[in-house]
């Protein structure tokens, strides 16, 4: 069968839903049998994302070949139930840098390069590789920003030539939000839709799905009111509403037959398969035995009187996917590192929290308090989870008040500390120097040998497991042996460098750090071994 693409975009405003709606259509079609791959479209100069702030941009995702990416690249995964490439990422700034390095190398033959065709011509020939490389039969790009916006408007050309060249095998979906006004906020109201079908009309293109995002479902009224004034046909108007977990979407967007619209479309059968599992995993999320809190120390997730979760969106589902397996109702609780610095008695508030993650990060704001929060989770028996940089905290907690070096650190925070029980790695530091950041850490998947008898092989089941990172610092082995001796448990090594991927405690309830970042192989049903072990000492078990 020829490609099929599908192009998810979206109306009225950002943040109403398109990575998750993509990843739904990906889940959704991959149900139906057929071999389905997603591609994110960041209308952004940056070449990845792993130069953007987290708290502005939200987390920095990162695959197994080490790109730095947007956050929806992780519901992809985890909806797909696989490992994505570089390949299915791309930002207008990569995009350019391919086209400005190709006319370098004289690949145009001396033509003069110009922003179109060349640049769609460029997107179209990305999407068409992440294909082969994928071996898909359908193709869900999402194409980031709202329409009507200059940044996409390339984007959107790329639509339009694909769309001449295969007129039968491209579909546009337009996520646009319907918000509700009136006395009680329950009318809703489709102007904006219709305004923003219109400036998707004006660069020669016309939604043939329109998912209509608002807090409730879409009543026939609305639905035929956009029909009519977008020009659409009966039943291309899907209702979209809040629902209480995002893996309920692809369940819901079927109430509507969306699956079989989007097939009949593109004139394809369904092969048979069908949502068992997912409509299990739902259930699970619906009807808990009781619930577990965790608490999550952090920095990244305030913006003035606002909590931004999107920060730490793969810890979050980690979580999430464990407690679902352990028929829990998970609940999140957000601790604020600064506040302990500033008055240590609030760590009384962990108590409330049946375990406690300190995530990864950069930077020296909130250290001290995390440090603290670990201190008071080792010696009260509180489950203890740090990820990437809350494993080197835990190094230098344990090192400053087990082992007695008492002005232990991170050079990343004290570089003249006399005890650098976390330090850069000669090749980073050269880097740095040079000013070379972008894309220059220790990325992307390592192995890891895991020393049977500890947590962590307990977790895993095995000996030899690979994990994804985004670091600069390392646990310095200059100060392995005095720390092993005190009581700290090295349980995984990086065979190729003799780096320490993960420490823990024993004789406690679940101490562990890990130098990698778990959270990105998590999958909804597959929770990740640590995670799941994480939460089954939180409840108890």
């Amino acid at each position: 069968m020829p490609t099929k693409y599908i192009f998810v975009t979206g109306g009225v405003m950002s943040g109403v839903g398109k990575g998750v709606a993509a990843a739904s259509i990906c889940k959704l079609l991959k149900s139906k049998g057929f071999e389905t791959t997603a591609i994110k479209i960041d209308p952004y100069v940056n070449v990845d994302a792993g130069t953007m702030n987290p708290t502005e941009h939200g987390e920095v995702f990162v695959l197994d070949d080490g790109m730095e990416c947007d956050q929806d690249m992780g519901n992809y995964e985890r909806f797909l139930d696989t490992s994505l490439s570089s390949a299915n990422y791309m930002t207008t700034g990569s995009v350019y840098l391919s086209v400005i390095n190709k006319e370098r190398a004289m690949e145009y033959q001396g033509k003069c390069v110009e922003v179109v065709p060349q640049i769609p011509l460029e997107v179209i020939n990305r999407i068409d590789n992440a294909v082969k490389k994928e071996n898909a039969q359908i193709v869900v790009i999402e194409i980031g920003g709202t329409v009507g916006e200059y940044e996409n408007l390339l984007f959107l050309e790329a639509i339009k030539m694909l769309k001449l060249k295969h007129q039968n095998d491209v579909l546009t979906v337009l996520v646009s939000y319907i918000p509700a006004l009136g006395a009680g906020g329950n009318e809703l109201k489709t102007k904006p839709t219709q305004h923003a079908v219109r400036d998707l009309n004006s660069v020669g293109l016309q939604p043939d799905i329109i998912l209509a995002r608002a807090g409730v479902p879409l009543d026939k009224k609305r639905k035929e009111k956009i029909q009519f004034m977008c020009g659409l046909a009966e039943g291309d108007v899907i209702s979209a509403p809040n629902v209480e977990s995002i893996y309920e979407i692809p369940i819901n967007f079927e109430k509507d037959n969306f699956t079989d619209r989007i097939l009949e479309k593109l004139s394809l059968k369904a092969k048979g398969k069908d949502l068992k599992d997912w409509e299990a995993l739902v259930d699970k999320i619906k009807n808990p035995d009781g619930e577990v809190k965790i608490g999550i120390v952090g920095k990244y997730f305030g913006s003035g009187d606002f909590v931004l979760t999107d920060s730490y969106i793969s810890v979050i589902e980690s979580i999430k996917h464990a407690a679902y397996f352990w028929q829990k109702k998970p609940v999140i609780e957000w601790l604020d590192a600064d506040a302990y610095e500033k008055d240590p008695s609030k760590l009384e508030e962990l108590k409330n929290c049946r375990g406690v993650v300190v995530p990864g990060g950069f930077g020296n704001r909130g250290i001290e308090g995390k440090i603290l929060a670990i201190k008071y989770c080792r010696e009260n028996n509180i489950p203890y989870f740090g990820l990437c940089y809350g494993m080197q905290l835990a190094t230098v907690e344990f090192a400053r008040n087990v082992a007695g070096l008492a002005d232990a650190h991170t050079t990343e925070i004290n570089p003249k500390t006399e005890n650098p029980v976390i330090d850069i790695m000669p090749d980073q530091e050269k880097l740095m120097q040079e000013n070379r950041y972008g894309g220059s850490m220790r990325l992307g998947a390592y192995p890891c040998k895991l020393i049977e008898g500890t947590k962590a092989f307990k977790a895993y089941e095995k000996e030899n497991i690979s994990e994804r990172h985004r670091h600069r610092f390392e646990f310095n082995n200059k100060y392995r042996q005095i720390l092993s001796e005190k009581g700290l448990v090295i349980s995984g090594i990086n065979p190729e460098r003799d780096l320490v991927e993960i420490v823990e405690l024993k004789g406690h309830p679940f101490f562990v750090g890990v130098q990698f970042h778990p959270e990105f192989k998590s999958r909804p049903l597959y929770p990740h071994p640590l995670f799941k072990e994480f939460i089954k000492a939180a409840i108890g078990k």
